[in-house]
């Protein structure tokens, strides 16, 4: 009869051991959902309470005056329960300290008052008072439950309440057939079959709860899953949105950026076209005439050629400059590109009496995308000319240098003009915020911080000692 009795026990420990493994290698894998702590104790504390008292059952020889690993396996049953009560409550509210603390103390009361029942009361004492424990924490269960599921129904939820509301059945049959036995009993051959019965029962519904818990998680896990995957897409059609927004404000920031350059870029064709103009008047006459001589020919060719050749470079540098070509990475010199955009602003230079120095240094080709790297320095170019437009000093100039470094290279535009206000400073790379003109966005600076960054680079700006602004962008040898 112990044997059997404790065979039970062992039996539903192994089960809800075999469950404890499970969920503990299931939800060791995952990251947004985590097992409450309350219900996963109260598993191991069950584990156990059931393995002291199987092993108890085995060694017992009066049932009215147990051993004490009877009043061990009967703490860590109502510890079981509490933290089960607990994890219940959690679903409806955070548990608060003072309800942690009072439940700590309790089970330092339970010991010595289990204890003392343990020395001088009976077993259908003990028995009694376990069950209307248990009883109430049951209740307790039921009612958080029931309040959980108006909120977020669930159907683990659902298979839990059926499982407490079992084992609330039989701790109170448990009671009423002690009460109906009316027995003293002090053997374990004594005990009315009906009640180990129930107590199995009991004991199976409690596992049946546990494994509806971990459903319950699972379940959880499922939806954030779910919502996890929606997410993500959500995610990516933003950064789709975000780079095809990007995309647009280059596009815009070079229209700005070139049409503040019209006026030399309309100068700059018309030198070369009104030349070729007035050469071929002169053709014309000659031609009329009938006294074009052999030399005087070819040199009105050669101009043609020349002028023509003008026109066609600096059509050529805005055309590499508004291409909408999805152009990759590839080895550029980057004093190529600082040529480029001097051919298209040089007039406007010239117009502002602004003093160009080049020191172009740099001997390394760069792994880069062409035109986000020439609208860089054309953005840059145009801040410089636009302060120095608005200085009082009378020698204006624009230093732009270029020089090999440690794993790539240094573009650096210095000028003499006003500089940047310090309060601006802190803000001068980021959106709508770091404009340094009377009339900007806070574009330019932005997407220069934006192109040098997706190349692995760098951008910072600082005070020139005599006066003025110095950027300073650095562009490794290849991108990450």
């Amino acid at each position: 009869m112990k044997l059997l009795i404790a065979l039970y026990f062992y039996i539903l420990a192994t089960i809800q051991l075999g469950l404890l493994l499970g969920v503990y290698h299931y939800y060791r894998s995952q990251n947004a959902v985590k097992p409450s702590s309350y219900w996963l104790g109260s598993l191991v504390i069950s584990i156990l309470a059931l393995t002291t008292f199987g092993t108890g059952i085995v060694t017992i020889e009066d049932v009215a005056r147990p051993e004490f690993n009877f009043t061990v396996s009967n703490t860590l049953f109502y510890i079981a329960a509490t933290l089960q009560f607990l994890f219940c409550r959690s679903l409806v509210k955070p548990i608060s300290n003072p309800i942690k603390y009072a439940f700590i103390a309790s089970v330092f009361i339970f010991i010595p008052a289990f204890e003392w029942m343990r020395i001088y009361g009976t077993f259908e004492g003990r028995t009694a008072f376990m069950c209307i424990i248990a009883s109430i924490f049951f209740i307790w269960q039921i009612i958080e439950l029931k309040e959980k599921r108006r909120s977020a129904p669930s159907q683990q939820l659902i298979y839990l309440q059926y499982a407490t509301t079992a084992e609330l059945f039989f701790a109170l049959s448990r009671i009423f057939v002690l009460l109906a036995s009316g027995l003293t009993i002090r053997q374990v051959e004594q005990i009315p079959q009906l009640l180990i019965l129930l107590t199995v029962t009991q004991l199976v519904m409690n596992t049946l709860s546990y494994i509806a818990l971990g459903g319950y998680w699972s379940e959880k896990i499922a939806f954030a899953n779910v919502r996890t995957e929606s997410e993500n897409q959500e995610i990516k059609s933003l950064l789709v949105e975000r780079e095809r927004l990007i995309s647009n404000l280059l596009k815009a920031n070079k229209t700005a950026a070139t049409g503040a350059l019209s006026a030399s870029i309309a100068h700059e064709l018309n030198q070369p076209l009104g030349a070729s103009q007035l050469n071929i008047q002169f053709l014309q006459k000659k031609l009329s005439d009938g006294n074009l001589t052999a030399e005087q020919n070819q040199e009105v060719l050669t101009a043609l050629l020349a002028d023509n050749q003008r026109a066609a470079n600096i059509i050529k540098s805005l055309r590499s400059i508004f291409s909408d070509e999805k152009t990759g990475v590839e080895e550029v010199d980057v004093k190529d590109l600082i040529q480029s955009v001097l051919q298209i602003a040089h007039s406007q230079v010239h117009a502002k009496n602004i003093q160009i120095v080049l020191r172009l240094t740099s001997t390394v080709l760069i792994k880069v995308s062409r035109s986000e790297v020439q609208q860089v320095i054309l953005n840059l170019m145009n801040n410089a000319i636009e302060a120095l437009s608005e200085s009082d000093r009378p020698n204006k100039t624009l230093i732009m240098e270029t020089r090999d470094v440690d794993d790539g290279i240094e573009l650096i535009f210095s000028d003499n003009g006003n500089g940047v206000d310090p309060e601006v400073q802190p803000h001068l790379f980021e959106l709508f915020n770091g404009s340094i003109k009377k009339t900007g966005m806070g574009l330019g600076l932005w997407l220069c911080q934006h192109i040098v960054t997706r190349h692995s680079g760098h951008i910072h700006y600082e005070d020139v000692p005599d006066g003025g602004a110095r950027f300073t962008v650095f562009l490794p040898l290849a991108q990450d």
